[in-house]
């Protein structure tokens, strides 16, 4: 169960994975090492210390420390020396042939202990550089009962610190799912399995629906024993608390079945998704290699539909963690109407660069807006209309504004994990980048979406896939909503967006109540910044981000405007 505005990357200018015995016959082993691929070269047999970090003559001459990568010999070596000593159920042993011995010993031996794992059989296959892909074939016995469990990792062997060869150790390499702390535990399940509903009654399948995995496991750990099922026995990754999938994600990940052994009796439960919704949200992510949505209804803050691509990917739509590039700029821009700063119809300045902080900010392609207006600004994304406010706003201006007006940070209780958006109070050219969304700033599209409804309703409702009286929680509530003139100006901003600015080509053929706003977010080490996406149509909020899709209107855009279309 378990933007437009592209930001120059200069130094000072800114850039934006019971206890039986486990064993495999040696000369079946080697056989099925050889069949894999591992190369003609001799095998070393199973009392050959040769290499050995257990085994090592005491009258040895020193030798040179190797230095550089392991060679294929030693890869190739290392690799199944490690696997035969797991295969054998020697978790010491298979821990010395690693580069962090107490870390791979403890999960070797939770590997059969918590596991319940009575036999092994591991299969090498063909060698990529360092890299040494297996498949597993694995017994769990639980009760009298012996379940097969099959699946495929890898390992990767480095050099140690002493030059000899050893497995690189991550938990991944017992199973890519695992992550460091995580477990691997097969008992009685921690929550009965549940039977999600659409809103409209309708089954919601991880079959039908692949990318609902994680909010699936999500919901049943949260609900399970409130939705009147009965457990069965699984194995299942426990996830340690605060853990991650790391880069662009945040909070912790709900438990994971991996193998059910006996199903226990489902319980229902009843959420805000849209099944049609959710399918047509799947199908414009899936267009992209990696991409994530996420739609919402404005009036109300019930989620509609969530997607992401890979299907079988972490969660990016919920718990992912992103600079939302110049999307950002529909929250500063409230905070300049708000304050006087800027307004619709008035001369704005929007010139080629700004400096603020020792850092010198530019717009995409050095366009300038001679003598136009902030609305023009907006519209077209313009990063120095927004730089050059920087110097009359106090540091917490903009963390003040995401809180109090658009619940950024709250601490939402949708159902399931997620992470709610950050703000940081920053000082100098940090908070200046906050401005339009790079800097210390982080969101997904579930945050995106929720800034657009709350564009559209005029005020922030918390988003949830279950509803609160299911569980009796307390939903994030903002503090203010904006002033009755501001909120006209900002959807009047993001409808011209929608209508002739950056969003239009993406928009176009969308009519009714539409309002909308491009992003693209710089991110070091990337050739394409992130493409960033939010808008809304009638009582329909969407927003979506394309990892190194480039300009948001271009990558993220179609995406959203496609859920959109389907919503309407």
């Amino acid at each position: 169960m378990r933007s437009g505005g592209k930001i120059a990357v200069i130094r000072g200018v800114f850039a934006a994975r019971s206890g039986g015995n486990i064993a495999v016959i040696g000369g079946v082993f080697a056989a099925m090492v050889a069949a894999a691929g591992f190369g003609a070269y001799s095998l070393l047999s199973s009392d050959d210390s040769s290499g050995d970090p257990l085994s090592a003559a005491a009258d040895a001459k020193p030798s040179p420390i190797k230095t550089g990568p392991p060679s294929a010999t030693e890869v190739q070596t290392t690799a199944r020396k490690f696997l035969a000593a797991w295969a054998k159920g020697d978790a010491a042993r298979a821990a010395a042939f690693t580069d962090s011995r107490e870390d791979a010993a403890a999960a070797l031996a939770g590997y059969r202990k918590d596991a319940r794992i009575s036999g092994v059989s591991l299969k090498p296959g063909q060698r990529t550089g360092q890299t040494v892909p297996f498949d597993v074939s694995a017994v769990i016995s639980y009760g009298g009962k012996k379940v097969t469990w099959t699946y495929d990792s890898e390992l990767t062997v480095t050099r140690g610190q002493l030059g000899q060869a050893l497995v690189d150790w991550k938990p991944s390499v017992v199973h890519p799912g695992l992550r460091r702390g995580d477990t691997l535990k097969t008992g009685e399940a921690e929550a009965p399995p549940i039977k999600a509903m659409d809103r409209n009654g309708k089954e919601l399948t991880e079959k039908e629906h692949p990318t609902l995995h994680g909010v699936l496991d999500g919901l049943r750990e949260r609900y399970g024993d409130k939705s009147g099922g009965v457990a069965g026995v699984e194995l299942w990754i426990a996830r340690a608390k605060g853990n991650a999938a790391g880069a662009g994600d945040a909070k912790e990940r709900p438990n994971e079945t991996l193998k059910v052994l006996s199903k226990g009796r489902p319980g229902t439960l009843r959420t805000t998704l849209d099944a049609g919704l959710q399918s047509a949200t799947e199908r414009a992510v899936s267009k992209h290699g990696k991409a994530s949505a996420v739609a919402l209804k404005p009036s109300t803050g019930e989620i509609l539909a969530v997607a992401n691509s890979p299907a079988d990917g972490f969660n990016t739509a919920f718990q992912g963690s992103y600079a939302p590039g110049s999307t950002m700029k529909v929250i500063t821009s409230s905070l300049l109407l708000e304050k006087g700063l800027a307004s619709y119809d008035r001369r704005h300045p929007c010139p080629k660069y700004a400096t603020y902080g020792g850092w010198k900010f530019q717009n995409d392609d050095k366009f300038e807006i001679k003598n136009g207006t902030f609305a023009q600004a907006f519209a077209r994304s313009c990063n120095t209309a927004f730089i050059t406010q920087a110097e009359k706003l106090d540091d917490s201006s903009l963390s003040q504004q995401a809180r109090d007006v658009f619940g950024i940070g709250l601490n939402w209780q949708t159902g399931v994990p997620t992470f709610d958006g950050s703000v940081p109070v920053q000082s100098n050219a940090q908070m200046a980048a906050s401005l339009i969304g790079q800097g210390a700033v982080r969101m997904n599209p579930l945050n995106m979406a929720s800034v657009a409804a709350t564009v559209r309703s005029g005020t922030f409702k918390q988003p949830y896939v279950v509803a609160p009286s299911v569980d009796d929680r307390q939903l994030a509530k903002a503090s203010r909503s904006l002033p009755p003139d501001v909120l006209k100006q900002l959807q009047s901003l993001m409808r011209l967006t929608a209508s002739a600015g950056t969003a239009a080509e993406a928009m176009a053929g969308l009519g009714g109540d539409v309002g909308a706003k491009t992003g693209s977010a710089e991110v070091d080490g990337q050739k394409k910044p992130n493409g960033w996406f939010t808008a809304y149509r009638g009582d329909l909020a969407a927003a979506a981000v394309v990892p190194e899709g480039g300009h948001g209107g271009d990558s993220a855009g179609p995406v959203v405007a496609q859920v959109l279309r389907a919503g309407g």
